[in-house]
């Protein structure tokens, strides 16, 4: 096996939303969940205004062993790689942590192959291509699209690829768009939730959105710890609260500046299935009723609709805290496995998914189809 210090650069290769409206609680006769703990779980999530698909099958749960057989396909789409340049850029800065200096291609594998995963969707993760000047950005963008091309023409059956964007220099950002789809290939971009206190609705995006929208590309977000809110209580990671939240806050940006609605071509995921939105939805479809300007710009039957037609990965949210309130409001078509390797591993999330209950139509359309549909892979 090549590791990753191997590989050169000379060697590069040159859907439409399915809304559902607004409903009743659906987790009756088609999921199995007996009457009293269907009654338990309306009154936690609030199931008769945000009705969602049957959350937890018509079946027992599937094995771990079954989800991991190494004859079926699992495809990862929220899967974390370091460049060795882009370590070093991070270490200068002194912001590499420890899962980015250990990290090596090796380790990549080992995980995925211990959990049967077929198939990673790569992406470097935060800070990436936001900090320093703007010539640090555009470097450390293209040091890390070209080493997870490399990654995808060595391994092209194992890896896949979302390009970061020098997202704060608008010119770049349109260039390494170009350079990443047409020469590298990329499956897709990937964007930081925030960036310099801006979210992705952020009027200054606007020329890279419309380049997004033109081409019709998936755009994979991660999140970061907010300009706003780093440090806010001494021991805690930005991690543990920021992420998830800022995962909402890039969402109310994307529907209240009206870019979710201008830009209908371009298909986003979101990590951690959501952040808080899921939790959260009452409160922004009662918003358009609150503001009038947002009103003017949004209904609330279209901020369902919209957030319905997102898409959602599992990382660190393989669990019914967090499925519980996503599947109640999204169907499962909208759900790809996602890991965060490395600062989780891709067995926590089989096994996660496997406790969950699932049937095996909906396993098997977050295992890989869905992923597979989106992405064309």
């Amino acid at each position: 096996m090549k590791d990753e210090n191997q590989l050169s650069k000379s060697s590069l290769r040159g859907a439409s939303p399915n809304p559902k409206g607004l409903g009743h609680f659906a987790g009756c006769k088609s999921c199995g969940v007996s009457a009293s703990r269907r009654g338990l779980l309306t009154g936690l999530l609030g199931a008769g205004l945000f009705g969602g698909s049957g959350m937890l099958g018509s079946s027992v749960g599937v094995s771990a062993a079954e989800i991991s057989n190494p004859d079926s396909l699992l495809i990862d789409v929220h899967h974390h790689v370091f460049a060795p340049e882009y370590v070093k850029e991070l270490e200068s800065a002194n912001l590499a942590e420890p899962p980015a200096r250990k990290w090596s291609l090796s380790r990549s594998m080992e995980d995925m192959d211990k959990a049967g995963v077929t198939r990673a969707l790569t992406s470097p993760t935060t800070p990436v291509a936001s900090f320093g000047d703007s010539a640090t950005r555009q470097r450390v963008a293209r040091m890390c699209n070209e080493y997870a091309a490399k990654l995808a023409q060595d391994y092209p059956q194992r890896f896949g690829f979302f390009a970061t964007l020098p997202m704060l220099d608008v010119e770049a950002s349109l260039a390494e768009i170009a350079y990443s789809m047409d020469v590298l290939k990329a499956n897709g971009i990937a964007m930081l939730t925030s960036y310099d206190g801006k979210w992705l609705g952020d009027a200054s995006f606007a020329p890279i959105m419309e380049e997004i929208n033109r081409r019709k590309l998936v755009v994979y977000t991660h999140p970061s710890n907010p300009k706003c809110c780093s440090g806010l209580q001494s021991g805690i990671p930005g991690s543990t609260i920021e992420f998830a939240t800022d995962t909402t806050r890039t969402i109310t940006s994307l529907l209240f500046s009206g870019a979710a609605q201008k830009y209908q071509d371009i298909r986003f995921i979101f990590s951690h299935a959501g952040g808080t939105m899921p939790f959260l939805i009452e409160r922004l479809t009662m918003l358009p009723t609150l503001n009038a300007e947002f009103g003017k710009k949004i209904s609330p039957e279209q901020v369902l609709q919209i957030v319905r037609s997102f898409y959602y990965d599992t990382a660190q949210a393989a669990h019914p805290g967090a499925l519980l309130s996503l599947l109640n409001l999204v169907d499962v078509s909208q759900v790809l496995f996602g890991t965060d390797f490395p600062y989780r591993t891709s067995m926590d999330h089989v096994q996660g998914l496997a406790k969950y209950g699932f049937n095996k139509a909906d396993l098997t359309a977050i295992r890989y189809k869905n992923a597979q549909k989106l992405l064309k892979i």
